[in-house]
C-alpha cells in the first residue's frame, strides 16, 4: 500500500518587527528628534511632484480666460435676446418689468408667455397702454372739400 498523501513542509511567516534595529529606550529618541532627522516632513513640498511648466499654466490661464468672456458674451446676449422678446410680445409697457430667466428662452416661447400672463396678472399697471377713441391726430374718415370763395367770402 503507497501512501498518496503528500505533505508539504509549511514554515512559520516570521514575526514583523515594528522597530526594527531600535530598542525600546531608543524609540523615545525617535519622538523627541526634529523632523530634519525623521525625513517625514508634511509642510515640505516634495520635488518629484507632478508639476507643470510656467509657459503651460500660462497657456491654460489664457485660454480659461477666453471660456469666460465667451460665457460673459453668452449671458449678455441672452440677457437682450430676452428683452427682445418681451418687448415683440407687446402687452407690457417696459420690457425690462420682467427679470430674466433661463427658461424664459424655451424654443417654442411658451414659458414666456406664461410668465407675461402670470406678471399681468399680479401687476395690472404694468400692462401696455393703448390710446382709445378720438384723440384728434392722424388721418380722419371726414374731409371737407376747400371752399376757396368761401374762405375769401368769409373775410
Amino acid at each position: 500500500m503507497t501512501d498518496t498523501d503528500q505533505t508539504t513542509d509549511v514554515q512559520p511567516e516570521p514575526a514583523i518587527d515594528e522597530n526594527p534595529g531600535l530598542e525600546p529606550e531608543n524609540d523615545e529618541e525617535a519622538f523627541t528628534r526634529p523632523r530634519e532627522e525623521v525625513g517625514d516632513d508634511p509642510e515640505k513640498p516634495d520635488d518629484d511632484a507632478d508639476t507643470f511648466s510656467r509657459e503651460y499654466v500660462e497657456k491654460l490661464r489664457q485660454e480659461n480666460g477666453k471660456y469666460r468672456q465667451r460665457a460673459q458674451r453668452a449671458d449678455e446676449l441672452a440677457h437682450r435676446l430676452h428683452r427682445a422678446l418681451v418687448a415683440a410680445d407687446g402687452r407690457l409697457q417696459d420690457p425690462t418689468d420682467l427679470d430674466y430667466a433661463d427658461d424664459h428662452l424655451d424654443e417654442d416661447g411658451s414659458r414666456l408667455r406664461e410668465a407675461i400672463d402670470d406678471l399681468l396678472q399680479r401687476k395690472p399697471h404694468l400692462a401696455a397702454r393703448r390710446p382709445i377713441g378720438d384723440v384728434g391726430q392722424g388721418a380722419t374718415s371726414q374731409s371737407r372739400e376747400v371752399d376757396l370763395l368761401g374762405i375769401l367770402g368769409g373775410r
